[in-house]
């Protein structure tokens, strides 16, 4: 095992490990981009293809990363570049923090809109017919200060948990939030699913339909699974720099992976159950979350108002809760990084990559409409880290990764790391190889040349 870093922080508690890693994938790739993705790909069957690219593809990812962390014990640059001694796959390591920096930025403008989503609830905005919804939403993404004011807001409150450290920060926080979020997800679910019709939404989500089943819906039920379990962003590999000897990394994986699946098909419950309900399309793609559902949520309820504005008001608070853990995990990537490249405090740290991804967000923000010269090749600058990142950097490091570890790593390392220095059976040891050296590599290329057009 490589040397640990003087000081090292570490997870507390198991519960620790696993709440605040699932809060790393349990994002708005879950509740917003899942249940949308779902509606576009025929419902039951996506989700059916989905949770076997979870299996197959998302945990063999996932437990080669936390390979990578846990022998590092260091940010993810120094963990690959420790493990590839000093040869040119440590690059690897370097464009997972870039990534994850990248990502950062535009990732907390969205952030920003769910806050100013529950303040508009709060304040009885969020009214109206669904003209006026679209007409709300799309003021608001091209206004040039109240995007920019809650991105700020909400990188502050990341800053806040971050210098707190891992044990004081992110970890108690995960435990704070990620129960809060189940609670809201199940008292959201069971109002949705109590609608009249409601049964609908159920049928489409649990009843597939396999004469939907096309390369297309594969190939979307691939990606789905890599964007939402945060793989290829550093946030994996960083968090498992500071787990212990004894976390099982396969068991671990796995927690995290049911926890994701069990997030996002409740989040179809939450959606679509209403959205059948009030006759709303479950393809609105993604527009769902800001345009389609306060509408929808008002409608359906519009027996009782307090009712519809009570569960509008959970929904966005839901919507953040789920942005801020993702946002936690991928402020962490840099900030260890920086703390420990530039043998800098936490704190300073902290602040420098709040300080940058606050640019970038605000940047990105008024891309958006508020200012006509960001915008690149008939793109906003916001569609084009989306872009480069999610397109580019995501799928060419999860690659990289599986090739790295499957193909150049002493045996011996990854074969330790996986049963814990031998004191686990590592009964699939030999299962997991094989998908790390063959399968994962030739899904994630399929999906990386899919989403550039090259292949249909």
């Amino acid at each position: 095992m490589a040397k640990n870093v003087s000081n090292r922080a570490s997870f507390g508690s198991k519960l620790g490990v696993i709440l605040a890693t699932a809060g790393s994938a349990v994002g708005l790739g879950n509740v917003w981009r899942f249940p949308y993705m779902t509606g576009e790909n025929g419902g039951a069957i996506f989700i059916m293809i989905y949770v076997v690219c979870v299996v197959l593809l998302g945990i063999p990812c996932m437990i080669s990363e936390f390979i990578v962390g846990r022998h590092g014990q260091s940010n993810t640059a120094r963990s690959f570049r420790l493990l590839a001694g000093g040869k040119p796959w440590a690059v690897i390591g370097y464009m997972g923090v870039l990534t994850g920096f990248l990502i950062t930025g535009y990732y907390a403008v969205v952030s920003g809109w769910c806050l100013q989503y529950v303040w508009a609830s709060l304040i009885g905005h969020l009214h109206g017919d669904p003209e006026y919804f679209k007409t709300y939403f799309n003021e608001l993404a091209g206004d040039p200060i109240k995007p920019v004011l809650w991105t700020v807001v909400i990188l502050l409150i990341t800053y806040l948990i971050i210098e707190h450290g891992v044990r004081n920060g992110i970890e108690r926080a995960s435990k704070l939030m990620m129960p809060t979020l189940f609670v809201l997800l199940l008292i959201i679910v069971a109002a949705s699913c109590m609608l009249p019709n409601a049964y609908k939404g159920i049928e489409f989500l649990f009843k597939p339909d396999f004469s939907k089943i096309t390369s297309d819906v594969f190939l979307s039920a691939l990606g789905q699974s890599f964007y939402s379990m945060s793989i290829a962003m550093g946030c994996l590999c960083t968090y498992a720099s500071y787990f212990s000897r004894q976390t099982d990394l396969t068991k671990a994986a796995g927690q995290i992976a049911v926890i994701d699946c069990l997030v996002a098909i409740l989040a179809g419950l939450m959606i679509f159950p209403a959205a059948f309900s009030v006759g709303v399309s479950p393809d609105s793609g993604p527009s769902l979350i800001f345009i389609t559902l306060p509408n929808v949520f008002q409608q359906a309820f519009g027996f009782m108002p307090i009712v519809g504005y009570i569960i509008s008001l959970l929904f966005f608070l839901l919507l953040s809760l789920a942005a801020l853990t993702s946002l936690m995990s991928l402020h962490e990537v840099s900030t260890a990084f920086f703390q420990e490249e530039l043998h800098t405090t936490r704190k300073r740290a902290a602040m420098l990559v709040t300080i940058t991804a606050a640019v970038i967000g605000a940047i990105c923000s008024l891309s958006l409409g508020a200012v006509d010269g960001f915008v690149l090749f008939g793109k906003s600058l916001f569609d084009w880290f989306d872009f480069i990142t999610g397109q580019l950097f995501l799928p060419i490091v999860g690659f990289l990764t599986c090739i790295f570890i499957g193909w150049f790593v002493d045996r011996k390392i990854v074969r330790d790391q996986y049963t814990n220095w031998g004191t686990l059976q590592g009964r699939y040891f030999h299962l997991y190889l094989f998908l790390v050296k063959y399968i994962c590599p030739l899904a994630i290329l399929t999906i990386f040349l899919h989403q550039l057009g090259w292949l249909k």
